[in-house]
């Protein structure tokens, strides 16, 4: 079971405890990318943190979780290979892709249908 930090808490899939009732992916996706917030959200109303389409994120890749940051901050340090996170499978993955634990390593110069982003406004200090 991995860690889903956007659901406040150790589940397998981010938002609920089945994957199609937060995901889209092979065997629900359709072949194809879904609105936002057609699944159910998450303790903090995010949707899609599972699913629908890989998300990019700040972390640089990394082959384990041996020395990552504790305190739930990205994990820019020491990128040895240039490579960034992916997380969360899209609706073309496997379900096992769409667990919270999910990830990927993917080159930043790389476009693809299947990956996509996520906006968050945050307060400054």
């Amino acid at each position: 079971m991995g860690i889903c930090l956007p659901c406040g808490g150790k589940l397998a899939y981010c938002g609920g405890e089945g994957l199609a009732t937060v995901a889209w992916y092979d065997e629900n996706g359709g072949k194809r990318p879904h609105p936002v917030a057609d699944k159910q959200g998450n303790t903090f109303n995010l949707h899609d943190m599972s699913g629908n389409v890989w998300e990019w994120v700040e972390d640089c890749w990394h082959d384990s979780y041996r020395g990552a940051p504790d305190d739930g901050s990205a994990w820019v340090f020491a990128c040895n290979s240039g490579d960034r996170v992916l997380r969360g499978g899209s609706w073309y993955t496997f379900a096992s892709q769409a667990r919270a634990s999910g990830r990927n390593a993917h080159p930043p110069a790389d476009r693809h249908y299947l990956n996509g982003f996520r906006v968050a406004r945050t307060r400054l200090p």
